[in-house]
């Protein structure tokens, strides 16, 4: 339970962040020296970039260090992981990703960045860079100028070249701790006796042979459920050496990693090396269906795939994770390169590309019908996992201008991606691209231009919002798609509902409402309008219909297990119930529309929940916690764009809680405990919004309505959505 806030001011100290490092912590073997240098090296240098070979430990060290130091970093230590990335403009969507940002206005992504780092004092680990030297290098020379107490920790085979950095070449390891490593990986994936203590001899030179490269050892170690030590350590040597003869120039060190990758690989059955050729088109973490239907084909049946990706699993090939989407399997970087060549020899990188494409196309039109279902937390955590490979499904639809229209149809259709799990700015970044290319006005690019016109109005940008949406509109028209048609006029209903016009929200909504329902069409967005037709009802003072619509909303939400069009509804019903005065039953609606968007990480509604569940507390007689929240709400418009969208209507809330909470406390105390609120993060604003409450010490206040830039008093007549379709026409 948390503490009440009356014997004054409090301090505005953020709770630290947790950071996102990850299990591969655990698997740290040795290297005590090299840890105690790297950790040093952090404390000398705002800037450290950690170089070596592939499969030399740079990235587990870098997190060891990086953990051992988290009691340094207030604001915790976080992990960018860029090996998957391969467009330099997705750079500074991944760094907000990993930080856990979400940002719904339209700003550049790198002021987003610049400002929240400004003032915190975080490490920020950056793996796999070398692909995006230059735009790494870039970015992370801006974000260190404009944020003092940033420091980064890169991990790369390269040094970024960026003024004021410290390059730590990782060695290979010392012969003590490869044994310990080698050893350690063959107890846990074979059982029997621990190789080093029956066979030292033969484990002291196989690592010898080996290098102390740590990817290495445990290639050799996944081969003891079928090999000896003695019968490893053969095989390593001259046998294989040839497997290097076309690399003489390189590295000694990548002549070895690329003999036991290459060793591994001879001794591989042949459906294991096709497999592992046919893994490497994955981007990023992947499902077992999705191995079957990419790589399953006559030579690999589907239904075999699982038993040959244990094999690989077994071998350390392949990575198996648990994750909040499910079970996910990936490989490292070194081993997917390696079978990414083999795809190439086999000459059939561009089949299986289009393969994985397909799927991935797929599952988002999968995943847009199950948003419409009790699985929505499922779409969004399997959307999320996905995400590496989706991205690399787009590139491949916007290589040529024959696919282009796929592009748009996959970027259309992630629309509850963009818009529900707060991902606009990247969403608007691949609809904007797919856009860009010439195509005839079919479905798809019908569907992108709405979809990155709504995209636009959550964001508060009108100009583009209305451009988008008023093509759609019209050309739907022209081609006679009356479904585009509806999106199109349902977000220009959205638009005018965000800039205070009313009564043009309410006639566009209800002919977009009309249409959907003679068109048989049901999902989040349909109900979505429902709900933005209570909003515009609601701030026009017809509360009974207002109630009425939103009702039925929740109960359709209920029978289809839909949540986050009920979120919204919630929303409303808990402003109705305010007005009534019935605040016990507000405050539960609306911190189950809290919890909800928090689920989602959508930040517009979450926002906006917060802003009412204020008012709500200082009508409660709390006005201490409600400066809280209020401040705790001003941080996250920062995050979604302009305050209120600079709405009258929806800023009321605000306005009268500011002055019920100011006038109890006085200016100064009003201003202290806004601080705290705006110190919270995201999940400690949500974490207080949803702390049970002790019964207010109470100030007395006397009841009062919110003011409104407008008011009518309307009265209910028939089914909440069938009236006012003619006035709708006109209009839309």
């Amino acid at each position: 339970m948390r503490r009440p806030f009356r014997s004054g001011p409090p301090s505005a100290v953020p709770a630290p962040a947790p950071g996102n490092l990850p299990a591969e912590l655990n698997r740290f073997v040795g290297r005590a020296d090299e840890l105690a240098a790297l950790t040093r090296h952090l404390g000398e240098s705002r800037l450290v970039t950690v170089v070596g070979v592939g499969g030399v430990g740079k990235t587990r060290l870098a997190l060891k260090a990086a953990d051992a130091l988290k009691k340094r970093y207030c604001d915790g230590i976080w992990l960018v992981e860029l090996s998957a990335l391969r467009d330099p403009e997705l750079l500074e969507h991944a760094l907000v990703e990993a930080l856990g940002l979400t940002d719904h206005s339209s700003r550049p992504t790198r002021r987003v960045l610049a400002g929240h780092l400004a003032t915190r004092q975080l490490l920020l680990v950056i793996d796999g860079f070398e692909q995006l030297v230059d735009a790494c290098a870039t970015l992370v020379r801006e974000l260190l100028l404009r944020a003092p107490q940033l420091r980064v920790l890169a991990v790369g085979r390269r040094p970024l070249r960026v003024d004021g950095e410290l390059t730590f070449s990782l060695a290979p390891m010392k012969e003590t701790d490869a044994i310990r490593l080698f050893t350690e990986r063959a107890a846990a994936l074979s059982p029997g006796p621990r190789p080093a203590d029956a066979r030292p001899a033969a484990v002291h030179e196989l690592c010898r042979r080996l290098d102390g490269i740590p990817l290495a050892l445990e290639l050799a170690a996944g081969r003891l459920h079928v090999l000896s030590v003695e019968q490893i350590l053969d095989r390593v040597g001259d046998r294989f050496r040839v497997l290097t003869e076309g690399r003489r120039g390189a590295p000694p060190r990548h002549q070895t990693l690329r003999t036991a990758i290459g060793w591994s690989h001879e001794v591989c059955t042949p459906a294991e090396r096709l497999l592992w050729a046919r893994l490497s088109v994955f981007a990023g973490p992947f499902d077992l269906e999705a191995a079957e239907y990419v790589c399953g084909g006559p030579e690999l049946p589907d239904e075999e795939v699982l038993d040959v990706l244990a094999e690989l699993i077994s071998q350390s090939l392949v990575v198996r994770e648990e994750t909040p989407a499910g079970t996910r399997y990936r490989m490292l970087d070194t081993v997917r390169a390696y079978g990414a060549e083999w795809l190439e020899a086999l000459e059939d990188t561009d089949r299986m590309r289009r393969r994985h494409r397909d799927w991935y196309m797929g599952l988002a039109t999968w995943y847009e019908l199950d948003w419409f279902s009790p699985r929505q937390s499922d779409v969004a955590a399997g959307t999320e996992s996905a995400l590496p490979n989706l991205r690399a499904a787009l590139e491949l639809c916007l290589e040529s201008p024959e696919e282009a229209h796929l592009g748009q149809h996959l970027a259309g259709t992630l629309w509850f991606y963009w818009a529900g799990c707060g991902r606009l700015t990247e969403g608007r970044h691949w609809l904007v691209r797919a856009l860009a290319l010439d195509t005839p006005y079919d479905e798809s690019r019908l569907k992108a231009l709405w979809v990155l016109g709504y995209v636009a109005v959550l964001q508060g940008d009108s100009t583009a919002a209305v451009g988008a949406l008023h093509e759609c509109r019209e050309e739907a028209a022209r081609t006679g798609n009356a479904l585009a048609r509806a999106y199109a006029v349902h977000r220009l209903g959205c638009q005018a509902l965000l800039t205070d016009d009313m009564p043009r929200a309410e006639r566009l909504l209800r002919s977009a409402l009309d249409t959907y329902r003679e068109l048989g069409e049901l999902n989040s967005n349909v109900l979505m309008g429902q709900v933005e037709l209570a909003m515009s009802l609601i701030f026009q003072d017809d509360l009974e219909t207002a109630v009425a619509l939103c009702v039925e909303v929740r109960e359709i939400c209920e029978d289809s297990g839909e949540r986050w069009a009920r979120a919204y509804a919630l929303y409303v019903l808990a402003y109705a119930a305010w007005t009534r005065e019935a605040h016990a039953e507000a405050r539960a609606l609306i911190t189950e529309s809290i919890t909800i968007h928090h689920g989602f990480n959508d930040l517009v509604g979450l926002v906006l929940a917060v802003e009412l569940l204020a008012l709500v507390t200082a009508s409660e007689g709390d006005p201490a916690e409600a400066a809280v929240l209020q401040g705790a709400a001003s941080r996250l418009w920062e995050s979604v764009g302009p305050k209120l969208f600079g709405s009258g209507f929806f800023g009321a809330p605000r306005a009268l809680c500011e002055r019920r909470a100011s006038e109890a406390l006085g200016t100064e105390r009003y201003a202290a405990y806004q601080g705290e609120g705006l110190g919270l993060s995201i999940g400690a604003a949500v974490e207080r919004a949803l702390a049970e409450r002790r019964p207010p010490a109470g100030l007395p206040h006397q009841p009062e309505a919110a003011s409104r830039p407008a008011r009518r008093t309307r009265k209910p007549a028939g089914s909440p959505t069938a009236r006012g379709g003619e006035a709708a026409g006109r209009d839309a």
